[in-house]
């Protein structure tokens, strides 16, 4: 009986673990950079309980989205350029017309 527990225990252990991103805080703004060049598009913390999708270029979107700019904090640094982040358009943006 205390086997199943112990199991229920270790497996949210295990997909607590699983859930942890790297975190921007963590590394220098070259390797922040250089991690979303290799990965194309990836989820990094960016401090705290805080993270965003950052991607390398506008082809890691959504047809109906657009890249912007992406700024986060780093290890060297308090505004790192990663990349970019995927964005819907809003009314009346100068992209609204594609």
């Amino acid at each position: 009986m205390r086997a199943l527990p112990l199991a229920v225990l270790l497996t949210a252990w295990a997909f607590s673990a699983q859930a942890q991103r790297p975190s921007t805080t963590a590394m220098s703004c070259g390797q922040a950079k250089a991690l979303v060049g290799r990965q194309g598009g990836i989820v990094l913390g960016t401090g705290g309980q805080t993270y965003d999708r950052f991607v390398r270029d506008r082809s890691f979107c959504e047809v109906t989205e657009i890249a912007v700019p992406a700024f986060a904090p780093a290890g060297d640094t308090p505004r790192c350029f990663v990349g970019y982040r995927c964005i819907e358009p809003g009314r009346g943006d100068p992209f609204d017309d594609f």
